[in-house]
């Protein structure tokens, strides 16, 4: 590790003094709507943060930077097409505080990394590029043409390409992230982590292997006309607030909804739509019919539960309960999985799933009367050992309702950043497919590399062990969303150089290698001026919907470079005139990278022409037309085993969470309304018979350790709080939990973190 005083890798351990309140019963209703004005008056004045509101997911406007929720097609609001988070979201970027070159020169990085990630956050917007030399402890600034000389010289120093990491956040656009990996590969490495790795990779693995594509088959209008949609391991309240509103009309329509989750929450409990005159005249939606308290990752078992029963019905009503037809048309593996449901014993599924045995066969009635099912999922599933085996045990049941491929039926995984799943569209990928690498060749006139880049786990370690020497994050924050934070410091910290493409200021400007960068961008509000004129950008939905977006404010400051511009500035100083790709050009008009796209990947044709359509287009999707792009062109059943849990008399499950003033790793405030915490983040939850058992009172606090492969983590002082959650489970936000995800626990085939499955052990303090 390079000489220089250690910045904290982690938000300072210091308590801002927790309120507990009520839980909330309904979720949105004027509280959003207040919540929502007080954070826009703060960032930019509420007269002009409403004008910049009006344009949040418009047709016109700009692509909320938040969650990736479809828009609807018809019937979108004028008014506000937004949720609460996004608005926060939206005032975070149109701030107007500024953090120039003399914040820089007032605030060493050492004090800065001893502030709060709220207090980071909320410093304003960066200007300016910023250069920290190696052995300084304060930022300086440094001219574009001065930064890209600079990285073109450390990556053509590198004795391999491969000793270079290139991260992708998922808010970068289509276009830039095509421009992204074009450069990388033409560089010569396939070292493309992104945040997909870290969040909905078990999706992409587990629903690839079995249906042909790693994408959902549902789209938003499948909600309106599903009998039974299942919500799993997802807080769509806070995380996906819109979800509310389809899942309300789908409510309206007839259709039942199931809650699987940890823990209770507000917004799957009751919804008040803040434009709906009928909630405000009537009252807020009742919207699950069922709340399934399932132990962490119990999904897997309750899931086996459910097909155990439907096996038992099926069989007492031949025809009835199975989709036979589909079955054996369109699937594989059938008998395989009967015989492994007989050998199940369904009293140690229930057990293992901690829901009785009364609401699993409650509920196992609605999965055996309906067919029009949707499963709906997020991290809940995918941040476990057998994560990709829970996203398959959620195929199985589905195929053997025959619902996939039909209206109001299918998968549905709910994606997080708003291009997380454009992203990997456009080719971010460690493990790109040959024939798009095909498509590059031909075009570009290049040898691309085929072998395997490092995913996100693969590219801490390698940075760790001296294996890669420069990493370059196209936005995020990559240090605060990985796992086992401080190994991923000691990482960053063992790099020639890091670079970083941000809108704010986060904790990965902080610690960083012997030198490192901050490249200012724009962002989704901002005008981007080419040379050509005005440009618009493009993503994909959550759903498979490619649109557009285009920013209408004035940049937070004339030093301000768009993504795709950047990334082509640096491909133009890194590749030296080695390059056919015309990357002045093409930055120039981001038509020409469209053209781009749609000449090397697939279901882009006429890209320019359908994405100024109204609605844009949805990109081709094998199983929302009832195929499979398998080696068999059929579904394929799958069969997996109990996860065991082992757990050591005095530990416990721990996972990771959001709060409500929280989207990914950015902290809008220090509350979590809907749960009744507020002004604290360092708690952990418990249920009242633990804390009982153990002897700690409410708001004491407790260190928690982790041991994991004969390494012990500790993650210090948190506020222990009675909530209601399974007994032997505890819930703790991130990123202040992070350090105690290890390295090396990662879920099978996908390598996705367990930061939803982390065993600790909880320690009292003797200081109150």
């Amino acid at each position: 590790m390079f000489e220089r005083e250690k910045a904290l890798h982690s938000p300072p351990v210091t308590l801002t003094g927790l309120k507990l309140g009520k839980v909330q019963e309904i979720a949105a209703g004027m509280p959003a709507v207040t919540s929502s004005f007080k954070h826009v008056k703060a960032e930019i004045g509420l007269f002009e943060g409403l004008k910049v509101l009006q344009q949040v997911n418009q047709r016109d406007g700009f692509d909320c930077p938040g969650c990736a929720w479809p828009d609807p097609s018809e019937g979108r609001s004028l008014v506000a097409e937004y949720c609460e988070n996004g608005a926060k979201a939206v005032a975070e970027e149109a701030t107007k505080k500024r953090v120039n070159p003399a914040f820089f020169a007032r605030h060493s990085v050492q004090w800065l990394s001893e502030q709060s990630d709220y207090f980071l956050g909320k410093s304003g917007r960066l200007t300016e590029p910023m250069y920290l030399p190696g052995g300084a402890d304060h930022y300086q600034p440094i001219s574009w043409t001065a930064a890209f000389v600079k990285i073109a010289e450390t990556l053509n120093d590198l004795d391999s390409p491969d000793e270079a990491i290139f991260y992708t956040s998922g808010r970068c656009s289509n276009e830039a992230a095509f421009l992204y990996q074009l450069f990388v590969r033409q560089f010569g490495t396939n070292n493309l982590p992104d945040c997909s790795n870290m969040c909905h990779e078990s999706s992409g693995k587990g629903l690839s292997e079995v249906l042909g594509i790693g994408k959902g088959s549902v789209t938003l209008e499948d909600f309106y006309v599903s009998e039974l949609i299942i919500v799993m391991g997802q807080n769509p309240g806070t995380n996906h607030p819109r979800m509310l509103s389809a899942l309300q009309e789908a409510k309206r329509n007839g259709a039942k909804i199931i809650n699987v989750n940890p823990l209770p929450e507000t917004g799957l409990r009751n919804f008040k739509h803040p434009q709906d005159v009928r909630n405000v005249l009537l009252g807020a939606t009742k919207l699950a019919d069922h709340f399934l308290p399932v132990m962490i990752n119990g999904d897997l078992a309750l899931l086996k539960a459910w097909m155990i029963l439907l096996l038992e019905a099926e069989r007492k009503n031949p025809g009835k309960v199975f989709d036979h037809s589909f079955i054996d048309q369109q699937t594989q593996g059938f008998e395989e999985l009967v015989a492994d449901l007989d050998n199940q014993d369904f009293d140690s599924c229930v057990e293992a799933s901690g829901i009785s045995e009364e609401a699993i066969r409650q509920t196992a009635g609605l999965l055996i009367d309906n067919r029009k099912i949707i499963i709906c999922w997020a991290m809940g599933l995918t941040q476990h050992k057998n994560g990709v085996a829970n996203i398959q045990e959620v195929v199985n049941l589905l195929l053997l309702k025959g619902s996939i491929g039909k209206p109001g039926a299918g998968t549905c995984p709910v994606r997080g950043h708003s291009n997380v799943q454009g992203d990997r569209t456009m080719g971010i990928w460690e493990v790109p497919k040959p024939e798009f690498m095909d498509r590059l060749e031909e075009r570009y006139f290049f040898k691309a590399p085929r072998h395997q880049g490092f995913n996100t786990v693969e590219a801490i370690r390698a940075m760790k062990e001296g294996n890669a020497k420069v990493f370059f994050a196209l936005g995020g924050n990559f240090l605060s969303a990985a796992p086992d934070t401080a190994f991923t410091a000691e990482a960053l910290q063992n790099c020639e150089l890091t670079v970083q493409v941000s809108t704010k200021l986060n904790r990965s400007h902080l610690v960083t290698g012997r030198e490192a960068l901050i490249l200012p961008c724009l962002g989704r509000t901002e005008q981007d001026i080419q040379s050509s004129g005005e440009q618009f950008v493009t993503v994909e939905n959550s759903m498979g919907q490619v649109h557009r977006s285009t920013g209408k404010r004035e940049p937070a400051s004339h030093m301000l470079r768009s993504e795709p511009s950047i990334v082509a500035d640096l491909a133009v100083a890194t590749l030296a005139g080695k390059s056919a790709v015309p990357w002045t050009q093409m930055v120039e008009n981001y038509d020409l990278i469209r053209d781009a796209i749609e000449a090397t990947i697939p279901g882009f044709s006429q890209y320019n022409k359908r994405v100024r359509e109204k609605n844009g287009f949805y990109l081709p999707n094998c199983t929302r037309e009832g195929k499979f792009n398998t080696a068999s062109g059929k579904a394929i059943f799958t069969i997996h085993e109990l996860p065991s849990h082992d757990l050591a008399e005095d530990e416990y499950i721990m996972m990771t969470i959001r709060s409500h003033d929280q989207y990914n790793t950015t902290i809008y405030g220090l509350d979590d309304r809907y749960r009744g915490v507020y002004n604290e983040r360092r708690v952990v939850m418990m249920a009242q018979q633990d804390m009982d058992k153990l002897g700690i009172a409410p708001k004491q606090p407790v260190d928690l350790i982790g041991e994991f492969e004969g390494e012990t983590r500790i993650a210090e002082c948190f506020l222990a709080i009675p909530y209601p959650i399974p007994r032997r489970c505890v819930a703790t936000y991130f990123p202040e939990a992070n350090i105690l995800v290890p390295i090396n626990s990662f879920a099978d085939k996908s390598h996705t973190p367990t930061s939803k499955f982390v065993k600790v052990r909880l320690r009292k303090r003797l200081e109150s």
